[in-house]
């Protein structure tokens, strides 16, 4: 992958983010359902995840992208490496 974290950053914020950040999940973590109270438009860099929202379950690689929106329950499980993924998050109330 050739994107940078200034490039992810200067697109996410183009598209209404108001915070971009790295997240870092270890060796087999599993994120049980939850939502979140912004956007979520994310960009996987390193290692692999398993998405499920609702009936519906992808497996991301580096270069995947995903939107979650606010409120929407959704779960996470990491691969054997962990994943990396940089996320811009749409907290306004708009």
């Amino acid at each position: 992958m050739t994107k940078s974290f200034a490039q992810f950053d200067a697109e996410v914020r183009a598209r209404g983010a108001s915070e971009v950040l790295e997240r870092q999940w270890g060796a087999g973590a599993v994120v049980q359902p939850h939502s979140h109270p912004f956007d979520a438009d994310a960009l996987v860099v390193q290692g692999e995840m398993w998405l499920t929202v609702g009936e519906e379950t992808r497996h991301l690689l580096p270069g995947d992208t995903f939107l979650i929106g606010r409120g929407v329950m959704h779960a996470e499980r990491y691969g054997e490496q962990g994943a990396t993924f940089w996320v811009g998050r749409h907290s306004d109330a708009a």
